[in-house]
């Protein structure tokens, strides 16, 4: 097993060229050379794709674009390390803000959406790895929560069109906003009610108990777990 990867590390020739072999090969960037999964959410303003080499980045950047959100958090690996760097020299800002394409969104992954999309400069993009299951979850939230975007309808940012399988295990997200669609219509509440989602999200949303009961199909696994390895 190869030892953890270091900011130390990559700092020296052959570290650099472990962190564009891990780019490339351990990632799945060369598939990314070939078939772009990037989309813009909202005119102008907000993006969705997959992990960017600093080629990409550089593009993004003469679109404009500002502020970089990194879904795959900080942990660090070589994509990180180019991404850092490549962004501190394009003068993009970087957040990382860690979400899971495995587990129902929690609480604090929810409420953490709305500040973000409140607080950076736009324009900007957001990516997982493969720009599927995370950034299709963000997406959806960005457009209920930022451009108010009826729930339903955002959660078309969930579709296989983009990737996403929800017949797999990343179907644990759909499953969590069935919960509320279902309660908000019985309770005949818009919607596009910001606030009344986040009042059923603090008093009565149980992202463990949503997990618990999903059960995704074998070959929902097959495609998510085996064939496409998503992280």
């Amino acid at each position: 097993m190869a030892k953890p990867f270091s900011r130390e590390d990559f700092d020296t020739p052959e570290g650099r060229k472990r962190a564009v072999r891990e780019l490339m090969l351990r990632d799945h960037g060369f598939l990314r050379t070939v078939y772009d999964n990037s989309h813009e959410i909202a005119p102008g303003r907000m993006w969705r794709t997959y992990q960017p080499s600093p080629k990409h980045l550089e593009r993004w950047a003469a679109k404009g674009v500002k502020t970089v959100i990194n879904l795959r958090g900080p942990k660090p690996t070589g994509q990180l390390f180019l991404e850092e760097e490549a962004c501190k020299e394009l003068r993009l800002a970087l957040v990382n803000f860690r979400v899971y394409s495995r587990e129902a969104p929690s609480k604090e992954i929810l409420h953490g959406a709305r500040k973000l999309f409140d607080e950076i400069e736009y324009p900007a993009i957001m990516h997982c790895k493969s720009g599927a299951d995370r950034a299709g979850l963000m997406a959806a939230l960005f457009l209920f929560f930022h451009e108010g975007v009826p729930l339903d309808q955002a959660l078309d940012q969930l579709s296989f069109k983009y990737g996403h399988v929800k017949a797999g295990k990343t179907g644990v997200i759909d499953a969590a906003f069935a919960r509320y669609i279902g309660y908000a219509k019985e309770k005949g509440i818009s919607l596009t009610d910001v606030d009344a989602f986040f009042g059923w999200v603090d008093r009565d949303y149980d992202p463990a108990e949503v997990k618990a009961t999903f059960h995704s199909k074998g070959w929902g696994d097959l495609l998510t777990e085996v064939i496409l390895r998503r992280e």
